[in-house]
């Protein structure tokens, strides 16, 4: 053996890299910006600021809690889904000390929309319409510029 090539001796610490430089260098966006937050975690956000904008001229909708759900539920054994009438959102009425809900259905609403704006201007219409159906009034009375957007 005229050039005997070294032995490398092992670094203590975890290996960063593979062998050709390549590999994990660290996280793609820092937890603070919109990039690092997940759909679902985006859609609760649009879902927040549409009842935070309807809560300014209906005090009352803090007495109601309003939840995301991935997809709607079939709830009896008859029941099947029909293609023409997958709901986008509903309601449940207060009862038994529990407040009255809101549920807006992410996946549906994701499905029939292109982009963030589009979406956002979807929920907000969906969330006007349950609470209109919740109230007792028009989706014009809750929300003035409803069907505008």
């Amino acid at each position: 053996m005229d050039n005997p090539v070294p032995h490398r001796v092992a670094d203590p610490g975890p290996r960063r890299r593979d062998r050709h430089g390549r590999g994990m260098r660290g996280p793609i966006a820092p937890p603070q910006v919109p990039l690092s937050a997940s759909r679902a975690d985006a859609f609760a956000d649009l879902v927040q600021d549409s009842v935070e904008r309807l809560e300014r001229r209906w005090p009352q909708l803090a007495d109601i809690d309003f939840l995301v759900l991935e997809v709607p539920r079939l709830d009896g054994p008859g029941q099947t889904w029909n293609d023409e009438a997958v709901p986008l959102g509903g309601t449940i009425p207060s009862r038994e000390g529990r407040p009255a809900r809101v549920v807006v259905y992410r996946r549906p609403v994701e499905i029939r929309t292109k982009g963030r704006d589009e979406r956002a201007a979807l929920v907000h219409e969906v969330v006007v319409e349950q609470v209109a159906e919740l109230l007792g009034l028009t989706p014009e009375t809750v929300d003035p510029r409803y069907g505008e957007e």
